[in-house]
C-alpha cells in the first residue's frame, strides 16, 4: 500500500519538533474545512493519506473536493475509500454527489440504491435516492421523446412512400399489392375500356377512385408519444440492467446480482465469472446471510454441470471473514434451506470420490444442527 501513495519527506524537520502523524494531519484538515479553507484542508488530508491511508481520510478529502466542484477527484477519492471499507455510507453519499456533478446518473443511482439498502433509515441517503431517480427518469423521458418523434416521423415517411409506390408493385411483392389493389385497378380498366367504346363508365370510375382515395386518406392508428417513450424507456432500463461486469467488491456483486435477480441463468454466469479464490477478498466482512443462501443455491445449479468449480466456490466462500458467525446466526428457515440443498443436490448427484469427500467436509461448515432445528422451524 505504501508504494501507491506519495509519502512526504519529513527529513528536514528538526529533532526537537514532533513528527506529524496521520491522525493529527486529518484533524488539522477538519479544522481547515470548518473554516472553509478547502485547499488547505486537501493538503492536510493528502499528508494524512500518505502517512496512513484510511477510508475516512479519503472521504474527507473527497468532501473538500466537492466544495471546490472538483467532481472527478472527489469521485476517485470516494472509490478509494470504498476499496478500504465498502460499507462506508458517507463515501457512497459523497460519490453520489460527485457522479451527479459529472452527469453519471446511472452510476449515481447504483450507489444510491446500494447505500439505502445498507442504511435504509438515513434521511440524507433517501433524499439523494429520490433526487437521482427523478433526474434519471427525466433524462430517459427526454431521450425517449426524441426517439418517439423520430419514430413517428419515420412512420409518416413510410406512409408517404407507400402511397406513392403502392400502385406500381414490382418483384416479389407484386402478388400482395395486386391482392390489395386489384378491385380498384379492375374498375379503372373497365372504365377505360368502356370509354374507348363510347360507353359512359362514369359511375364505375367515380366509385372506385373514391374508394382508392378514401383508402389512402384513411388515417393510420395514432401512436401515442407517451407509449413510444414508455417502450423506449423500458428498453433502455433493460439494456442497462443486463450489462453486468465481473464484480470486484461486495458492492459491485450486490448491484449486479440484484439487477439480474429475475434471471437465474445470468446469475449462474455472473458467479462463474468470478475466480473462486477471489471470493474472500471480494466479500471481506460484507457477506450477508441472504446472499450466502443465494450463492449456495446458484452453486447447486453449477454443480450439476461442473462439480469441480462448484466445490471450489463452496470452499472459498467458507473462507470469507466471519463465515462461521454468519452460519451460526442463520434463521431456522435458512438453515433448513441449506440442508435441503445439501441433501437433494450435493450428496445425491454423481461426483468423484474426492469431490464427495470435500462436500462432506464442507457440510460440517455449512450445515450446523440437524433434525431438531427442523422441528423448531416447524413448531
Amino acid at each position: 500500500m505504501g508504494g501507491r501513495y506519495n509519502r512526504p519527506n519529513y527529513s528536514t524537520y528538526l529533532n526537537d519538533e514532533p513528527m506529524p502523524d496521520a491522525a493529527s494531519e486529518k484533524e488539522q484538515g477538519n479544522e481547515y474545512f470548518k473554516q472553509k479553507k478547502f485547499a488547505e484542508a486537501i493538503e492536510c488530508y493528502s499528508r494524512s493519506i500518505a502517512l496512513s491511508p484510511t477510508a475516512v481520510s479519503f472521504a474527507n478529502r473527497a468532501m473538500a473536493y466537492l466544495k471546490l466542484r472538483r467532481f472527478e477527484e472527489a469521485e476517485n477519492d470516494c472509490t478509494e475509500a470504498l476499496i478500504l471499507d465498502d460499507r462506508y455510507v458517507k463515501a457512497y453519499s459523497r460519490r453520489i454527489t460527485a457522479r451527479k456533478g459529472l452527469g453519471k446518473l446511472k452510476e449515481a443511482m447504483d450507489d444510491a440504491e446500494f447505500a439505502v439498502s445498507v442504511d435504509p433509515n438515513n434521511p440524507e441517503l433517501r433524499k439523494q435516492y429520490s433526487e437521482i431517480k427523478a433526474l434519471l427518469m427525466e433524462k430517459m423521458s427526454k431521450r425517449s421523446s426524441v426517439q418517439a418523434k423520430h419514430t413517428i416521423s419515420e412512420f409518416d415517411k413510410a406512409g408517404d412512400r407507400k402511397d406513392i409506390t403502392s400502385h406500381t408493385p414490382t418483384g416479389p411483392h407484386k402478388d400482395s399489392f395486386m391482392e390489395v389493389d386489384s378491385p380498384v385497378r379492375a374498375g379503372i380498366k373497365e372504365f377505360a375500356g368502356g370509354a374507348s367504346k363510347g360507353g359512359s363508365g362514369v359511375s364505375l370510375k367515380d366509385n372506385n377512385m373514391l374508394q382508392s382515395r378514401d383508402a389512402k386518406q384513411k388515417p393510420a392508428p395514432e401512436i401515442s408519444v407517451q407509449d413510444l417513450a414508455s417502450r423506449a424507456a423500458s428498453r433502455y432500463m433493460s439494456s442497462t440492467v443486463k450489462s453486468v461486469k465481473t464484480p470486484k467488491t461486495a458492492y459491485d456483486f450486490e448491484v449486479s446480482w440484484r439487477a439480474i435477480s429475475d434471471d437465474p441463468a445470468q446469475q449462474i454466469q455472473l458467479l462463474k465469472s468470478i475466480p473462486p479464490e477471489s471470493l474472500p477478498e471480494i466479500f471481506k466482512n460484507a457477506l450477508s446471510s441472504a446472499f450466502l443462501i443465494d450463492i449456495v443455491k446458484c452453486t447447486a445449479s453449477i454443480y450439476r454441470d461442473d462439480a469441480v468449480l462448484a466445490v471450489n466456490i463452496l470452499e472459498n466462500l467458507a473462507k470469507v471473514s466471519r463465515f462461521d458467525l454468519i452460519i451460526m446466526c442463520l434463521s431456522p428457515m435458512h438453515k433448513s434451506e441449506l440442508r435441503k440443498v445439501w441433501g437433494q443436490t450435493f450428496l445425491v448427484e454423481t461426483a468423484s470420490r474426492d469431490q464427495v469427500e470435500a462436500l462432506k467436509r464442507l457440510q460440517a461448515k455449512y450445515v450446523q444442527g440437524g433434525w431438531y432445528d427442523d422441528m423448531f422451524a416447524l413448531s
